[in-house]
């Protein structure tokens, strides 16, 4: 029987790549692993169901019996901010996602052809951010209804123009460097060109982007579902969960105040794991 003995400096040499890493990535990635184990299993951590009302608990204030109060049906805010981890998690990434395939794809294509493909895209792009995000998705979502469905539609719409836009840049200035043009002295035909050796070279600015985007996306999806328009009460949503306690700040601040703290802190998550991300990548060119 043989034994595997590692030296004692291996321990070592892993400390010390770990510490290479930067603190921003670090400490998103921390937050951002809290955040999904919440949204995978939200019931091992609420301490109630999140939609139980309790009629004799009604606008409870924080205690040990219920640590972040309750709100005017009686169910459990904490519960209820758990449990949202869910859905949000589940709207940051499918959110994104799509427009991120999308736009990498035609961003990529555009980038490589140029000319007459590139100037139509150009405008496509200047019709798109010419009107502001937010009103754009809010003006589909309210002709196709309101539901996460239709706002992941809303989103793709238009998600994609900006995902397109950082990969045919890169790509644009790629297919002129020495690789690109030896690929095409040996006969490559442009789709391997393009998936196989500008595109892995052209895609870490939309990667970085995507992880601010999935902030961006909690927070439009908290938008939404403050204005009625994503998801619907009584799903557990923080931004349902502000909307519910917008008429009771007064009197009882802790049912739109913990739910918004949450979008802060899984927001600032994403953002800290996207410039960690990004300043790692710097240092590694």
């Amino acid at each position: 029987m043989s034994t595997t003995v590692s030296s004692p400096g291996t321990g070592r040499r892993r400390r010390l790549r770990l510490g290479r890493l930067p603190v921003t990535l670090i400490a998103g990635g921390l937050i951002l692993l809290a955040s999904l184990v919440l949204a995978i299993v939200p019931s091992a951590f609420a301490p109630y169901d999140p939609i139980a009302m309790d009629y004799m608990a009604i606008l409870s204030p924080p205690s040990w019996a219920h640590p972040f109060g309750t709100d005017s049906f009686g169910r459990d805010v904490l519960a209820r901010v758990i449990h949202a981890y869910t859905i949000d998690m589940q709207i940051a990434v499918f959110a994104t996602t799509g427009p991120l395939i999308v736009g990498v794809i035609v961003g990529a294509l555009v980038g490589y052809a140029g000319g007459v493909a590139e100037a139509i895209f150009g405008r496509i792009v200047d019709a798109v951010i010419s009107f502001p995000f937010l009103v754009l998705v809010i003006a589909i979502v309210a002709v196709l209804g309101p539901g996460l469905g239709n706002m992941y539609i809303a989103v793709g719409v238009i998600g994609w123009v900006f995902y397109g836009r950082l990969v045919a840049g890169e790509v644009n200035v790629q297919k002129r460097l020495d690789y690109a043009a030896a690929g095409r002295a040996m006969g490559y035909t442009p789709g391997r060109i393009i998936f196989r050796h500008l595109l892995p070279n052209a895609i870490t600015p939309a990667i970085v982007y995507w992880m601010t985007d999935m902030a961006l996306a909690i927070l439009l999806g908290s938008s939404l579902g403050y204005l009625g328009l994503g998801a619907q009460p009584p799903a557990a949503e923080w931004g349902v969960q502000i909307a519910d306690g917008k008429n009771f700040m007064s009197t009882a601040w802790w049912i739109s105040v913990f739910p918004g703290v949450a979008i802060v802190i899984t927001g600032l998550g994403f953002s800290l794991f996207g410039d960690g991300l990004a300043e790692l990548l710097r240092t590694k060119k």
